[in-house]
């Protein structure tokens, strides 16, 4: 085994250069959800260049790929996942180039021992983790259909054998009132805007009363024209954040009571599209996590304890989670003070620093798919813990502490 991965680590390391010229080609471009065209061509060719068939538009979604490493394996099979969409304004600020890069090495690292690996290796570009929820859309229709394990890096400002993760649901609002003059007539108008201001001051108040690992947090997207006309239209997107998907359920009636409330307050008439995706807690594979940091230490990558971190962010590899055993685990791309979906964090995606941590997930990922596939106990122990984490057996002694 140490053999194998030494061949991989070197093949990585001998093509750090182009991976890191993907890198900083997808940073140079920032895409947001659902239009990654140039992300997804840049990877793909990158990919045929080194031999590796892509296949682009899989899976309903036309920015989504798979690039298969024996393909027709009988063996176990192991999906690699990349992301690469951007934040709006502030650009790469979730390091989604790394993670690009480091799924792309990691299979390039794969191919390079394919003769010696039982089993089949599938590298999943998945488009529109920021929003919209790729990898569910992709998983109904099929994506991780036959996949024995799931995995991906994410960037951080420190190392974690997995990522604190809570879920999401997403909702839009538009209130529709009537314009009139705001001095001449407002009696004759339906302020639009008041009914959004009122369902935002009733979700502050309700955020009095929530769990303490439960978020409601919103924009206002649209809010009038001008000062003498009154608001016909108000718009807002929220997002609400729970524990785990029924604390999620739970949440969102009073939420949408919320919106409700503003359009009888206000006289005006809400529209609430919830969005089709809800993202799922992370369910975390503590048999693949451990190998994952082993792994990560053995490269001088020293791991902080993720519970003893303060909040939790919310993904849609969570929904992958709760399909297939799975590991998100975090790699440090920044200092420890600098945090995700800040324009400074977008800065270190494109430094030294982000470099190192895209070079080190390529060789990570690479590794700890390359032991899920030779190691038969590994195998079994990431499916038994995940039957387990699923109540669908009960626990035994040795994997009672992972859970």
């Amino acid at each position: 085994m140490q053999a194998l991965h030494k061949s991989i680590v070197d093949r990585i390391d001998a093509l750090a250069e182009v991976l890191l010229g993907v890198s900083h080609q997808i940073h140079a471009r920032p895409e947001l959800a659902f239009h990654e065209f140039h992300a997804c061509e840049l990877l793909t060719r990158t990919l045929e260049q080194q031999g590796l068939a892509a296949e682009k538009g899989v899976f309903t979604l036309e920015t989504a790929f798979e690039a298969q490493i024996n393909p027709d394996s009988t063996g176990p099979t192991v999906a690699v996942l990349a992301e690469y969409d951007a934040l709006p304004g502030i650009g790469h600020a979730c390091g989604h180039n790394l993670i690009a890069t480091a799924a792309l090495g990691a299979a390039i690292g794969l191919e390079a021992v394919s003769e010696q690996l039982p089993g089949r290796v599938r590298l999943i570009g998945t488009p529109a983790e920021e929003k919209g929820g790729g990898k569910e859309l992709m998983a109904r229709a099929g994506a991780f259909d036959g996949v024995d394990a799931a995995m991906m890096i994410h960037p951080a400002g420190v190392n974690l054998a997995t990522m604190p993760c809570i879920c999401v649901a997403e909702v839009e609002v538009t209130y529709h009132g009537r314009s009139a003059h705001a001095s001449v007539s407002p009696h004759k108008g339906i302020n639009a805007l008041d009914g959004l201001l009122l369902a935002y001051q009733a979700i502050s108040n309700l955020r009095q009363h929530i769990r303490k690992d439960e978020r409601i947090h919103g924009v206002i997207t649209e809010g009038g024209q001008a000062p003498n006309i009154v608001p016909d239209r108000a718009s807002g997107d929220f997002y609400v954040r729970a524990a785990d998907e029924e604390a999620l359920a739970a949440l969102k009636p009073r939420v949408q009571a919320c919106f409700e409330a503003g359009a009888r307050g206000s006289g005006s008439e809400v529209e609430i599209n919830w969005a089709n995706v809800d993202y799922l807690d992370l369910n975390t594979n503590w048999p693949l996590a451990t190998a994952f940091q082993a792994h990560g230490e053995s490269l001088g990558r020293e791991f902080l304890d993720w519970q003893e971190l303060g909040g939790a962010g919310s993904t849609d590899m969570g929904n992958v989670s709760h399909r297939v055993p799975s590991i998100h685990p975090m790699l440090a791309a920044a200092p420890r003070d600098v945090v995700i979906h800040n324009p400074e964090f977008a800065r270190w995606a494109r430094s030294g620093m982000g470099d190192a941590a895209a070079i080190d997930g390529a060789k990570l990922l690479a590794m700890t798919a390359s032991d899920f596939l030779l190691d038969g106990d590994l195998r079994d122990a990431s499916a038994q813990a995940f039957r387990i984490a699923k109540g669908l057996t009960g626990p035994s002694p040795s994997t009672t502490n992972q859970q």
